[in-house]
């Protein structure tokens, strides 16, 4: 019970990475609010029994996001743990092809919303002692990655805010970390919506030297890893989980 009697937020949690993710935390002793602005958090929650409670919620608007912070604080006392998952990557086109809306919708869910999701994660945690953050970013945030510029900008946002806040916060008790997923088989693959578990033949688009797919739940380990404490010395870290591909 790796989490046990935390209460966490996560993000993104109607499906893929953060819905793993609060199956995972439940599992190992957390309490969750699962957020997410598509409607399948009803289900994610129900799925979890007591143990989580679902908040519709668009993780790019301030008024939201408070509202997802206050319900972990009014319905359990506090906030232990904060997954800022909530993300997207839009079209892969060329950069003089992408377009000023899809720029802003992308910085907006991506990067702003991170940014909110500290913000008033980090007032909520410094009531109550501390607490560890983990923000999900992209290998892309980290390398270079054809047709991806725009989304590589917000994710290599998010690694700086990480990184910045883990500064701010590092004597108050806030650990402040990021995940950077590689190639991984979630419901932004198409191919996985008729496939869940990646096909013995299916390999990534770009060249990873574990030359697969990640899982869902290989990247909610991850997390839980940085939001145990486990990783009590640990911050500021920005951890590529994709396969060797950013060592590569």
């Amino acid at each position: 019970m790796r989490l046990s009697n935390k209460i966490a937020v996560i993000t993104g949690a109607g499906s893929g990475m953060g819905r793993s993710m609060a199956e995972v935390f439940v599992r190992e002793g957390a309490r969750v609010v699962c957020a997410d602005r598509s409607g399948k958090e009803e289900e994610v929650a129900s799925s979890l029994g007591d143990a989580a409670v679902a908040v519709h919620a668009d993780v790019a608007n301030n008024m939201d996001v408070q509202r997802m912070i206050n319900m972990a604080v009014e319905r359990w006392g506090r906030l232990d743990v904060l997954c800022n998952n909530a993300g997207f990557g839009g079209p892969m086109v060329p950069l003089h092809e992408q377009t000023e809306e899809t720029y802003d919708n992308i910085q907006a869910v991506n990067l702003k919303g991170v940014f909110l999701g500290m913000k008033y994660g980090i007032i909520a945690m410094l009531r109550t002692g501390g607490g560890s953050i983990v923000n999900t970013a992209s290998a892309v945030g980290l390398v270079g990655w054809k047709h991806h510029s725009v989304y590589g900008a917000a994710k290599g946002g998010v690694i700086q805010l990480t990184r910045c806040a883990a500064l701010d916060y590092a004597a108050q008790s806030i650990r402040v970390n990021a995940i950077c997923p590689g190639t991984t088989w979630t419901g932004l693959v198409k191919a996985s919506i008729a496939n869940p578990i990646p096909p013995v033949d299916a390999r990534p688009p770009v060249p990873v030297p574990m030359n697969r797919w990640g899982l869902a739940r290989e990247l909610a380990d991850a997390a839980l890893f940085l939001a145990s404490d486990e990783s009590s010395y640990i911050t500021g870290v920005a951890l590529p989980v994709d396969g060797g591909y950013v060592a590569g």
